[in-house]
């Protein structure tokens, strides 16, 4: 890059000359970015522009009025006429230029192919002079002048662009690229084929790093091809490298892109989602006429891009009935979607093919993380597309798991005991802005057993506009039951630490919520979360920077990454669910009491230590007259660590029994503490009635009765009646205990 700053009073100002190595932005093969400001050409009168568009030979020109938007549009016809017909006198001829707006409105950037770096340097540089000198009285002259200098510049090199040899899938998008592209190469190693693949992580030869470092954009690319024996190439392509560098490859067998949301706007010019768009999509403009491009239907910024490829169209999508599905199998290309809980693959009047069930596919956390749904719905299509057997695609999706080995960083869940018993499930996740963001709370969410908070840890690097920040902290603030802000001291990129968070705390107070505290790095405000949890609480933290440190903290006390079982067990826990589910209604199902208790004996004996179990083979014991027997059981599955929303069903049915076996006293103390977490619970007081009339309170227990009744009437003509019942129920003395009672 060659950067040259003029006296801001110039009319002309070449604020950056930059090579592009490869495919870009503005053609698909390399090509020469000049950065302009031409305050002059916008504030200048129209009959000089009307006389320079004479000598360009431009015809049926309207400047347009100063400063205007019709001005600037005429100032970049002017712009391409200009580098043109500098190159045509200098000896190159047919030089495809393209021009646009920046930023502001006086400022354009125009680009154009180089075949030779010195000549195409020199051709952006000689700009600034020229247009300035446009202006005067010797446009004509500084043209020539500008030509004749150029014809005298040495070539200097070609461009080197790497020609892959072997085939390669480019992966692109806002969120989800990096687990792509892991989980589409370890599609390609369990096909037997020696895979390499960059990323933010690094250079990786059959998972084994080489290379640490970002090198998700052209070095990468260099660095995977380069590669011993190398037989299929996975390169993670970011924003940043192909503005600033251009695409490392000249083209691709199968491009991905997997989806586009606010994220480093206001950065080398993409100020807007659409802008973001039109960079994701250079991966797809070079993916080869016989490749596949991979594009998410249900983002329409994506699936637009289809418009624009000359190979093939292989849509995915959550819904088996989206429009991007039928307008790609129309087409003659491909669909992956999820049919029947399966994901399956759609070809042009052929049946689905059901490849494996999602609750299967580790990565998707037993279906319950629908980005990562979408994820492996990519990188199957991507697999296949690359020409992967079937066989070893279904293999490898049933085998990617999302753990710290696999997939470092992104949603690794872990379970780490407590002190004070039980545990708290922690999730540590890459959520930098708000897709990101949206997609952990809901895999927390789903994690959480009923009864149970949800901390969040919220945090992400400074490069967000405003209103991204304040966004995150309102999502935050709806969604998360208690926040503390996390900062990334490396990732501050030009704010402080009291600027962001003052963006975080004003979008987390827009929807009533406080952060509870405020912590200068990652692992300090792990550590502050888990001190606030309890047990089944769910911890979630942002993380970016301290990935690796965070996972030795928690290992080094005791947490263990979750594997498929347990995450899956987590999540069936989270719906107030069981594995054993069937078996469970079938108890309650079954009308022979004495065989309900022998099955629910067999499935306590083969499944010891599940507190559930205990409590349904109690209930079971409860129903068949064994109440002595039930409340061993009942006591057991509580001490056990019963959790809601069993626990308080079990202590009610605890109480019901003692009182049924004469311990009234006992039962009543059990139901005191309930009404106190549960005033609403019409069980609780029932059953509180019984057993204060059971232990001779006949007053008490009518009164508490009545109290209760009255205070939760909704209906307005029994609202009539309150004034009259609570009267009743003040004259109702407790009944004294018989003598000689406790």
């Amino acid at each position: 890059m060659i950067s040259r700053s003029d006296d801001a009073r110039a009319s002309v100002t070449v604020s950056e000359v930059r090579v592009l190595d490869g495919p870009n932005l503005y053609f698909t093969r390399p090509a020469i970015k000049v950065s302009l400001q031409l305050p002059g050409y916008l504030e200048a009168q129209e009959e000089t522009l009307r006389r320079l568009a004479g000598t360009l030979e431009l015809r049926r020109v309207r400047p347009g009025s100063p400063g205007s938007e019709q001005r600037q549009r005429f100032v970049l016809r002017l712009v391409e006429r200009v580098v043109r017909r500098i190159a045509s006198a200098g000896g190159t001829t047919r030089l495809g230029v393209r021009a646009r707006p920046a930023s502001a409105r006086d400022e354009v950037v125009v680009a154009f192919p180089w075949h030779h770096r010195g000549r195409g340097e020199a051709l952006g540089e000689c700009l600034g002079e020229v247009l300035t000198r446009l202006l005067g009285e010797d446009g004509g002259a500084a043209l020539d002048e500008a030509a004749a200098r150029l014809r005298e510049v040495a070539p200097g090199e070609a461009p080197r662009v790497v020609r892959p040899a072997v085939p390669v899938a480019s992966i692109t998008g806002t969120n989800g690229k990096t687990t792509t592209t892991r989980l589409l190469a370890h599609l390609g190693m369990t096909a037997g084929l020696r895979t390499a693949w960059s990323s933010t992580d690094g250079v990786l030869v059959q998972g084994e790093l080489v290379e640490a470092g970002d090198y998700s954009g052209p070095a990468g690319a260099r660095a995977v091809l380069a590669s011993p024996g190398v037989e299929l190439g996975i390169l993670e392509t970011a924003r940043g490298g192909m503005l600033l560098r251009g695409m490392g490859v000249s083209s691709n067998d199968v491009s991905v892109v997997t989806n586009v949301s606010a994220d480093h706007l206001g950065l080398q010019g993409i100020d807007t989602v659409d802008q973001l768009a039109e960079v994701k999509a250079i991966v797809t403009k070079v993916t080869r006429p016989d490749g596949w491009v991979v594009l998410n239907g249900d983002d329409p910024r994506v699936w637009a891009m289809a418009a624009g490829i000359r190979a093939r169209p292989w849509a995915f999508s959550l819904d088996p009935d989206s429009p991007a599905l039928r307008q790609s199998l129309s087409r003659g290309g491909r669909g992956t979607t999820v049919m029947d809980g399966d994901i399956v693959t759609l070809t042009p009047g052929g049946d689905p093919d059901h490849l494996a069930r999602v609750i299967d596919v580790p990565v998707t956390l037993s279906g319950l993380s629908e980005h990562n749904v979408a994820n492996a719905l990519a990188a199957t299509a991507a697999g296949l597309g690359l020409g992967l057997p079937r066989a070893a695609v279904v293999q490898g999706l049933l085998t990617f798991a999302p753990d710290p080995r696999q997939n470092p960083g992104r949603m690794n869940v872990y379970s780490l005991p407590l002190a004070s018993g039980g545990s708290v499930s922690v999730i540590i996740d890459l959520a930098h802005n708000e897709a990101g963001l949206e997609a952990l709370l809901r895999v927390a969410d789903g994690l959480r057993p009923p009864g149970s908070y949800v901390h969040l840890g919220l945090g992400t690097g400074g490069d967000r506009t405003d209103e991204i920040l304040v966004n995150l902290g309102e999502l935050a603030g709806r969604r998360a039951d208690l926040v503390q802000i996390v900062h990334k001291v490396h990732y501050l990129r030009g704010r402080t630490m009291d600027d962001l968070e003052e963006r975080l705390r004003e979008g987390l107070a827009n929807v009533g919520m406080t952060p509870t505290h405020s912590w200068p790095t990652e692992l300090h405000g792990l550590q502050g979360l888990l001190a606030a949890a309890e047990d089944g609480d769910v911890v979630a933290v942002m993380c970016h920077a301290d990935r690796a440190l965070l996972d030795g903290w928690l290992v080094e006390h005791g947490a263990t990454p979750d594997g498929p079982a347990e995450i899956r067990h987590k999540v069936i826990v989270a719906r107030g669910e069981h594995e054993l589910q069937a078996e469970i209604d079938a108890l309650e199902d079954e009308p022979d009491e004495q065989a309900a208790v022998a099955a629910a004996r067999s499935l306590v004996d083969t499944h010891p230590g599940d507190p559930r179990l205990d409590y349904e083979l109690g209930g079971c014991l409860d129903r068949a007259g064994k109440e002595e027997e039930a409340i061993g059981w009942y006591r057991k599955a509580i001490d056990a660590g019963l959790r809601e929303p069993h626990r308080h069903r079990a202590l009610i049915q605890l109480a019901s029994s003692l009182r049924v076996v004469g311990r009234p006293e006992d039962a009543l103390r059990i139901l005191d503490d309930l009404a106190t977490y549960r005033p609403s619970s019409v069980a609780v007081e029932a059953f509180r009635a019984l057993a204060r009339h059971d232990g001779g309170d006949h007053g008490g227990a009518l009164a508490g009765l009545l109290t209760f009744v009255v205070d939760h009437a909704t209906d307005p003509e029994d609202q009539a009646y309150a004034r009259a019942l609570r009267a009743y129920a003040a004259q109702l003395t407790p009944t004294p205990p018989p003598c000689g009672s406790s």
